[in-house]
């Protein structure tokens, strides 16, 4: 062979194993695709199972470094397995190994046994919630799942599970232990150590707007800064809203009156609600401006980047 077709055939290697890379890759989409419209043509169970275990995730590298693939199954955190399984588990018994909670407790974990209540006294959990997830070495984790029964008992199991490879696919390896729950962890000094005048200004302003936002009493972008949008809960779910505390960081708050425009305080509001079926104690976190002598709410602190935006 010449040297010429040797280096031709050297130079036109790399993109054939590019392009066999590139292929692995959309190859790995199609069979993602594949198994959730799967999963929804099996019914809900199956595709909670699809949508708990999560997608491949596939970076591409560039052209002229090796292809890194990583599985965002390796960090995969299988609770929602887990809880299904335990609901499943708790409303099952080895009498009935044939219902429909037996099978689904058998599927996800074939070698767990059932337990074996008295037939008389056979407590459903009214709610199963997966409360942490601990990772114990290469897809090996431990799950606890908190039960909830009618009759206001709590209980704790920690359930092991182990997920594959590729993170596709999770079998729980053993029965549920009963543990102790989390411990409630230690509370920091809260940074809202201003007190803002119930009759004040910004107190009056906020009374207004929570009117507005949860009880449909007028529009709730006359309280609103400008550029800032912010939906009101519909449907109303409350018919009367009273303020009864508005703590701040800063002590702009504290004034009886509106500061020079442009002043910003973050304040944590104590509101209580009712309708007809009585009274409820809410809470809220606030970002109010200063403008042409009244104060605006600049954003609502939500937890999510919705309508005004949480700060």
């Amino acid at each position: 062979m010449s040297p010429g077709k040797q280096a031709s055939e050297s130079n036109a290697s790399p993109p054939m194993a590019a392009g066999a890379r590139l292929e692995k890759m959309r190859r790995r989409v199609r069979l993602s695709r594949l198994a959730l419209f799967t999963a929804i043509a099996a019914g809900p169970v199956a595709l909670g199972v699809a949508v708990m275990s999560g997608p491949t995730t596939v970076a591409a590298a560039p052209s002229d470094k090796p292809t890194a693939v990583r599985s965002a199954a390796a960090a995969a955190d299988p609770a929602g397995y887990a809880q299904v399984f335990v609901d499943a588990w708790l409303r099952s018994s080895a009498d009935e190994a044939n219902s429909a909670q037996a099978r689904l407790a058998q599927s996800l974990a074939p070698d767990v046994d059932l337990p074996d209540p008295v037939a008389s006294a056979r407590p459903k959990p009214a709610a199963v919630t997966a409360v942490r997830s601990a990772q114990r070495g290469d897809g090996e984790w431990a799950v606890t799942v908190a039960a909830q029964y009618g009759d206001g008992r709590l209980r704790y199991f920690v359930v092991p599970v182990t997920a594959d490879a590729s993170g596709a696919s999770f079998t729980v390896t053993g029965a549920p232990g009963a543990v102790a729950g989390p411990a409630r962890a230690a509370v920091g000094k809260s940074p809202y150590g201003v007190s803002a005048p119930s009759d004040g200004d910004l107190s009056l302003a906020v009374g207004e707007f929570f009117g507005a936002y949860l009880t449909g009493a007028g529009e709730v972008d006359r309280y609103v800064a400008p550029g800032v949008k912010l939906s009101p809960v519909y449907p109303a779910p409350y018919t009367a809203v009273a303020v009864q505390r508005v703590s701040a960081v800063e002590e702009a708050a504290a004034a009886t009156k509106v500061p020079s425009d442009g002043t910003a305080v973050h304040v944590l509001v104590q509101v209580e609600a009712r309708d007809s079926s009585g009274r409820w104690p809410l809470r809220y976190e606030l970002t109010l401006k200063a403008r042409s002598g009244r104060w605006e709410v600049a954003a609502l602190e939500s937890g999510t980047a919705q309508d005004g935006g949480a700060r």
